[in-house]
């Protein structure tokens, strides 16, 4: 942005990025107001479909479509390009999969790029996680389902990291364009806990609407019963509960390990695309009880067999994915 010197912005040369600008046909500038025959806009002049049957809509920053949603609006069924802000809300991305109205033909190209990302690397990554494009100032965008930009969703991914490392807003950001998500908890409620029902109300906050979310330890269940793709935070709180489940802190420990094995099988074979988040313990202190000891090794062994099943696996810290 003019002026700024974030990092983001000094990185760049100078007019990086011009200011947005979108005509149609070489004739028809947005936003949408009078167009010719043959043209009909719609979505308050958001959306426009050609004479071909060809439709376009552009949700630039602060713009969106109308307040009753995707399915209540004068707009025709399915986009062949969408031009989209992606940087402050990517989930209205998956809001429009899930409606139908952006499928797995249409371009989705990003637009109002600015310092909201830190680095064109790091911007290039998110749009291939979301299935979008950034294209150069002046690009003709041509339709058509060879155009469209296929999603970068590997079949398993583990994010690994430290407290408040950002490692669950990763993994947020990762499934964020997907128009189907189930949310595994595995934590407490937080009922008796205020701190704790804190952090839980602002992840659930930060989460898309839409998603659904399930409460269990029933890791390898919901593992191989999942219809969509499963964001599992965390790992940590999920070998908390097995050892209080079966009174491991202190007494038979095998138990614990059966259950490991039953979810590293589930993941080996996951029907679906699964991201997990989990704490690495390999940097803290030696915990100074034995029960302690035995949580740090099972989780970190736990881990280290994930990790082996996974395509992806990551390292967050200060909030930004190192991957292994």
């Amino acid at each position: 942005m003019p002026g700024c010197g974030c990092a983001s912005c000094a990185g760049l040369p100078s007019g990086h990025r011009r200011p947005f600008e979108l005509v149609v046909d070489d004739v028809i500038p947005f936003p949408f107001a009078d167009v010719p025959p043959g043209y009909r806009a719609c979505a308050r002049g958001l959306g426009l479909s050609g004479p071909d049957g060809t439709a376009l809509v552009c949700l630039p920053p602060g713009q969106d479509l109308p307040p009753d949603g995707p399915s209540r609006y004068d707009g025709p069924s399915r986009y062949d390009v969408v031009l989209i802000d992606l940087l402050d809300r990517p989930e209205r991305l998956g809001a429009l999969r899930r409606a139908g109205l952006v499928d797995e033909g249409t371009r989705v190209v990003a637009v109002g790029l600015d310092h909201r990302v830190r680095s064109e690397e790091e911007l290039a990554r998110r749009l291939r996680l979301w299935g979008a494009v950034a294209v150069p100032d002046g690009t003709v965008l041509e339709t058509g389902a060879e155009h469209a930009t296929p999603r970068d969703l590997v079949r398993r991914a583990l994010l690994l990291g430290g407290s408040r490392s950002g490692k669950s807003a990763e993994a947020e950001l990762r499934l964020a364009a997907e128009p189907y998500v189930t949310y595994v908890a595995t934590g407490p409620d937080g009922v008796g806990d205020g701190e704790w029902a804190a952090r839980v109300r602002a992840h659930r906050t930060r989460r898309p609407a839409h998603w659904d979310t399930v409460e269990t330890i029933d890791l390898a269940g919901a593992i191989r019963g999942a219809a969509r793709p499963l964001l599992i935070d965390g790992l940590g709180t999920w070998l908390a509960a097995v050892f209080d489940a079966h009174g491991a802190w202190e007494g038979d420990r095998a138990p614990v390990e059966g259950r490991c094995d039953e979810l590293v099988a589930a993941w080996r074979q996951t029907p679906r695309p699964i991201v997990a988040v989990s704490d690495e313990v390999g940097m803290g202190v030696v915990p100074a009880t034995a029960s302690g000891r035995a949580f740090r090794d099972a989780l970190g062994r736990l881990n280290e067999r994930l990790a082996a099943e996974s395509e992806y696996v990551a390292l967050v810290v200060a909030g930004r994915p190192l991957a292994l």
